[in-house]
């Protein structure tokens, strides 16, 4: 199956600085797994920038334009202890907004049922008016609604692996009830959200915490008994992933213990809800994961999972 992955060079030259663990080596040990063994059917594009229309439905203005303004002309500058901007940044982060939006236009104009895009940095920690978690723009919600507003998709489901609860994507659907998104996350760990008990408003939240050290068994029994289910009653027009990798076991800044096998498992059953109610449409977003070896391999198996399906 064509599989659109998107991708532009702006997306190594954002520098959060030495030692940060979001840097520019998680992409190239990506793009080197990807160059030593070729994926059948991955056809590459070029990301575009996103507008400030299309920022705007997730960050109200004038967010967006402050960050940009926020760029260094040299060296570094935090939007928080965390979330670093250097020369280049607010390009890469415009690219990477723009990606999810690109893949959107493409999935839904029948170029290909299936997009990934691979850039940074990643979004999910990212609230309406606050950078936060190595964030800066939320990515995978830029996508939802840019899917709604300029296509007119109903209902979205976003599916967030990434072992950090994607607090941002929460704040910006909170109070949408055609938007379901469904979170798989360690806990006790950051941001400190995502319990059970956040639900918005229309129990369209549905996060399911784990314990440091859980692996494949329990994690799938939880996501195939009780989250799965809720996505196929929920049946989407559109299948959305905040694909983070830092679950994976070798992971330094999560605690959890899976493998590759349990990120290509998880797609293999999303990209099945998709072909049964949003006509195979599923856009994944690269967010977490930080191990490089682990990170290039858990991608790998998540595209061949995409491609396969």
């Amino acid at each position: 199956m064509r599989l659109l992955f998107f991708f532009h060079e702006a997306a190594l030259r954002h520098d959060p600085g030495p030692g940060h663990p979001e840097n520019a080596g998680r992409l190239r040990a990506i793009l080197r797994e990807l160059e030593q063994a070729p994926i059948a059917g991955l056809e590459q594009r070029e990301a575009p920038r996103a507008s400030l229309e299309q920022l705007h439905r997730a960050h109200p203005a004038p967010y967006p334009e402050n960050v940009l303004a926020f760029e260094p002309q040299t060296g570094f500058r935090r939007l928080d202890p965390d979330t670093v901007m250097s020369p280049g940044s607010g390009e890469a982060a415009l690219r990477a907004a723009g990606a999810a939006c690109a893949a959107v236009d493409a999935v839904l104009a029948g170029e290909a049922k299936r997009a990934f895009c691979a850039m940074r940095p990643p979004g999910h920690h990212a609230e309406p008016q606050r950078a936060m978690g190595f964030c800066l723009f939320n990515n995978i919600a830029v996508a939802a609604l840019h899917a709604r507003h300029a296509h007119g998709i109903g209902r979205i489901a976003i599916f967030d692996f990434d072992v950090h609860h994607g607090n941002g994507t929460q704040a910006v659907f909170w109070s949408d009830p055609h938007t379901l998104y469904a979170s798989t996350h360690q806990w006790p760990l950051y941001p400190g959200t995502g319990r059970d008990h956040e639900t918005g408003v229309a129990g369209n939240i549905l996060n399911r915490t784990f314990a440091p050290g859980t692996g494949s068994a329990k994690w799938r029994a939880v996501v195939e008994e009780d989250m799965l289910p809720a996505i196929d009653a929920f049946a989407p027009e559109l299948m959305l992933i905040s694909a983070g990798f830092d679950a994976h076991r070798e992971d330094p800044l999560g605690g959890m213990r899976l493998v590759e096998e349990d990120f290509a498992w998880i797609t293999e059953r999303l990209a099945a809800l998709a072909d049964a109610h949003a006509q195979g449409r599923v856009i994944s977003v690269l967010e977490g994961g930080y191990d490089h070896r682990a990170l290039a391999a858990s991608v790998r198996a998540h595209l061949e999972a995409l491609a396969a399906q």
